[in-house]
């Protein structure tokens, strides 16, 4: 009989976890070398360098002076920069791989628009979405050599850099003549066509302009006017400021206003004030494609986590996506990741799977399974609602294998953190019971298909009070009132101090069930066949994973109520016996093809299923 034992000796101290005893934090092998491993192999963390670790005050400023709303600092208001940079994130690789990281993706760290905004509305571009040059790296951050010398020091750790891009907008430098009388609405095509100035009654312009879906360079050279909607001015001081030069010319954007997220304008319109670029025109395409390729030529960068790509025609992507996989491949980068944002609040994969399809993106941040996530383990839905949306895991292009190398979250720097969702679906202040779920909802995306992507923090028990600004709190010691009155998950502590704390026990909770993925090829790469869920209450989730190449089987399963349970799961027929991974597994089979199933209230298991394979 063939046995697959994995490694047990790492994650069998995780059982304790299970049933809210201590865990024996193990510190993680040294993952495969980075060439060996495959995109569904990897354990994402997700952070906003600003927000992280401080490594040098001398560049909180950026190097600019003046007051906050010149060089963008001001550590006390959540929407300045906070003095987090690469050197601070280079020292703390430690911490971060003690967790079992494989993969680090962190915000653009390209150089912004230190401020930007209306009178009363302004904020700095900390997060980093606000670039003015793409070939730099933002000096509140460090120096080009300063990311050069934390993408090696990750390398030689075998951790792969996520780098995360901008094709769809630049900072706001582009203003409208006509944009305060008219709110900066929308201008539909149809009644601004590019063919008349200001409307279809307007004067004559660009003549022999075919339309924007003809992407010869020819056609694109007849259109010279782009006063068909708005008229676009440039205050002098920045007629020059966006870096490489060629993005400084007002005709390679869309200059219709801003996007209301529906129909044509969320393709077309400027996104929250947003230079909107023309993506459709072929020296837009050719223009990223050699911005972005060369940041894989310098610095060898292992893959793109691409902004708003929802917002962008599918076209630039067919032609986008081919030459950076050519320029990694040249390079050496065989596993290159690609995954687009493709923001929605849904508990389905319908329009992650359709945007894929269209665009030919490879793979997308699983919005769906942190909606189904947070709404399941918060007891606001029953698992049928898990069970069904991994079902839909056949619709995305390449069917459900696809769906392995989908990065799984929980929460994010948008949406919020998950533990606030949770709190609030729940309708629970209940400090044991919160941190029981958010230790479930963890346990769930490293135990379901796809990759996990940990939202920094999240280790830590931070909460957040809403989204955007107010779920980017500070790991470094935090000036922000909204963050430092948060009373944290699983924690005594405030955002007031330092948090990279080894012993909290989510931190530990995800060293424990890292070390179990990265030990398991069926949690890695195994296909999902839903055995058993809760219909219409909370309750039993079970998923048995299958990864054909190492013929490993692993039960997968969950209980989302707040009571044990104790169900019998059908499993394979081909399982001979079981071997506990992490929880508390049954010690034989109850009969062929089938296991007795014991929980703990909101408590999980992952099982090895033994078989003659």
């Amino acid at each position: 009989m063939t046995r697959i034992f994995v490694r047990l000796a790492a994650v069998l101290c995780a059982s304790t976890a299970v049933a809210g005893g201590p865990i024996a934090a193990e510190t993680p092998a040294a993952p495969a070398p980075i060439a060996e491993r495959q995109l569904e192999d990897e354990i994402i963390y997700f952070v906003l360098p600003d927000r992280f670790e401080n490594g040098d005050t001398s560049n909180d400023r950026g190097g600019l002076k003046g007051g906050a709303f010149d060089h963008g600092f001001d550590p006390t208001h959540k929407g300045f920069y906070h003095g987090g940079d690469l050197k601070g994130l280079t020292a703390k690789l430690d911490y971060i791989q003690n967790m079992g990281v494989t993969a680090i993706w962190f915000a653009p760290i390209f150089k912004n628009k230190p401020v930007q905004g209306r009178p009363g509305e302004e904020s700095a571009g900390y997060h980093g979405y606000w670039v003015t040059d793409f070939t730099s790296v933002d000096p509140h951050f460090g120096s080009n050599a300063e990311f050069k010398a934390f993408v090696d020091a990750a390398h030689r750790r075998g951790m792969k850099v996520y780098m995360d891009i901008i094709t769809n907008h630049t900072a706001d430098v582009i203003d409208y003549a006509e944009g305060l009388d008219s709110g900066y609405a929308y201008r539909a095509k149809g009644d601004y066509p590019f063919s008349r100035r200001g409307g279809t009654d307007g004067k004559a312009i660009n003549p022999g302009f075919a339309g924007d879906d003809n992407p010869d360079p020819a056609n694109w050279a007849r259109l010279t006017d782009p006063s068909f909607a708005y008229t676009p001015v440039v205050r002098e001081a920045e007629r020059n400021v966006k870096v490489p030069a060629w993005l400084n010319d007002v005709t390679l954007y869309h200059n219709r206003g801003n996007s209301h997220w529906i129909g044509e304008s969320s393709v077309y319109g400027d996104f929250s004030g947003l230079d909107d670029l023309a993506t459709e025109h072929p020296r837009v395409v050719s223009g990223m494609i050699d911005i972005f390729g060369a940041w894989i030529d310098d610095y060898g960068i292992d893959g793109f986590r691409i902004d708003t790509a929802k917002h962008v025609n599918p076209e630039f992507w067919q032609a986008f996506v081919p030459a950076m996989q050519a320029r990694a491949k040249a390079k050496g980068i065989d596993h290159f990741h690609i995954f687009g944002e493709i923001a929605y609040e849904e508990p389905t994969a319908t329009l992650a799977a359709q945007v894929m399809a269209e665009s030919g993106l490879p793979y997308a941040l699983d919005m769906g399974f942190a909606k189904a996530a947070q709404l399941v383990v918060s007891g606001k839905a029953s698992p049928r609602l898990m069970a069904e949306f991994l079902q839909q895991d056949a619709i995305y292009p390449g069917g459900a294998k696809t769906a392995l190398g989908l990065p799984t979250f929980l929460g994010n720097h948008d949406f919020g953190r998950f533990s606030m969702f949770v709190r609030s679906m729940s309708g629970s202040d209940d400090e044991a019971t919160l941190l029981a779920r958010v230790k479930l909802g963890h346990a769930m995306m490293f135990l379901l298909r796809g990759v996990p992507t940990v939202y920094y923090g999240d280790e830590q028990g931070f909460i957040s009070d809403g989204n955007d600004q107010l779920a980017r709190e500070d790991m470094l010691p935090s000036k922000v009132a909204a963050y430092n009155d948060n009373n944290l998950v699983g924690s005594s502590a405030s955002t007031a101090q330092s948090n990279f704390d080894p012993a909290h026990p989510l931190y530990r909770l995800v060293t424990e069930l890292a070390a179990a993925r990265s030990a398991s090829p069926a949690l890695r790469r195994g296909l999902s066949e839903v055995r058993a869920f809760e219909e219409a209450a909370p309750g039993l989730l079970a998923v048995e994973r299958h990864d054909p190449e190492s013929g490993q089987r692993v039960i997968a399963m969950f209980n989302t109520g707040a009571s044990a349970l104790s169900r019998n799961v059908e499993v394979s027929y081909r399982t001979t016996g079981v071997v506990p991974l992490l929880g508390q597994c049954p010690a034989a089979l109850a009969a062929p093809g089938a296991v007795k199933v014991t929980l703990p209230a909101f408590g999980f298991a992952a099982c090895i299923l033994e078989t003659d394979d």
